[in-house]
């Protein structure tokens, strides 16, 4: 008997295997958002990541992963990488939150549409449940600065 024959075995999963299922996108991830917002306004500007990294005093490798989502910044560095950019901290949050609005709506639009997901619901003025939350123009997000 050889060693390779001796080292073979079936290897059986803990876990099954999941279903074939038809390819989702991706739930969009917000540090994903808000870093293709502080990108595309470094792009449009024309500017450096080294520029907006030393006008906001943070390292440009740690920007540069924020900007590609590998890193979830705190609200501290957003905001100084916001107004590194001359936007304000809610303008960026504004805008990341209205990308997320058009690709959970593009999202529900391939999957059906609700998706199988609940509704969200919240309560009224005297702790009453049940009113689902309007979707204006913001898809029922709601951001304060």
């Amino acid at each position: 008997m050889s060693i390779r024959v001796t080292n073979q075995a079936d290897v059986i999963p803990l876990r099954p295997l999941p279903a074939a299922s038809p390819a989702l996108p991706r739930e969009p991830l917000w540090r994903d958002l808000v870093g293709e917002v502080l990108r595309r306004e470094r792009q449009s500007q024309g500017r450096t990541l080294k520029d907006v990294a030393e006008a906001a005093r943070i390292s440009m490798p740690y920007l540069s992963e924020v900007e590609r989502g590998l890193k979830e910044a705190s609200s501290e560095v957003l905001a100084a990488a916001a107004q590194a950019l001359g936007l304000r901290l809610a303008d960026v949050l504004a805008l990341a939150g209205e990308r997320l609005v058009s690709l959970t709506a593009a999202r529900s639009r391939s999957t059906g549409a609700a998706g199988g997901r609940r509704s969200v619901r919240s309560t009224g003025p005297a702790g009453s449940v049940g009113a689902i939350r309007p979707s204006g123009p913001m898809g029922g997000v709601l951001l304060a600065a």
